[in-house]
């Protein structure tokens, strides 16, 4: 089965992991923030930085907005975090910028761990429950 957006998540994570091998865990959000737009500059990836994306209440923008901390390929939101452990709230909250951007799919990447840490948030009923059974397969095997 083919993930959504699959090649472009595997370059994407592919310059995380690059960051993390270089940097280690340890440093602050804005420091692998930073050091993961140098490297996806140098892989040629397509991104944003810090976009805003507009909320609208009863098709009314509000003044408040979310901003990302990256969009790349112009439909794959990239959040990141330098913590011990990531919990659900963080996977509402990518979810959340899913639901306004109008995207369906969202990395959450986490530098806060000897090991890089990343969750694909899909914004898709079918996706989820297709990502949940591919996990399930792979789990059982």
């Amino acid at each position: 089965m083919d993930l959504l957006y699959e090649e472009n998540t595997y370059a994407i994570i592919g310059a995380a992991m690059t960051v993390h091998n270089e940097l280690g865990h340890g440093f602050l959000e804005a420091v692998y923030q930073e050091a993961l737009e140098k490297e996806f500059f140098s892989k040629k990836i397509p991104y944003k930085r810090e976009q805003p994306i507009t909320i609208y209440y009863k098709n009314e923008p509000l003044d408040k907005c979310y901003i990302t901390d990256f969009i790349c390929y112009d439909r794959i939101i990239i959040e990141i975090k330098a913590l011990a452990a990531l919990t659900n709230d963080h996977q509402a909250q990518i979810m959340n910028y899913l639901t306004a951007a109008k995207l369906k799919l969202g990395l959450l990447i986490n530098f806060g761990k000897p090991s890089l840490e990343h969750k694909r948030i899909i914004k898709e009923k079918s996706a989820i429950i297709s990502e949940n059974q591919r996990t399930n397969n792979i789990l059982r095997k």
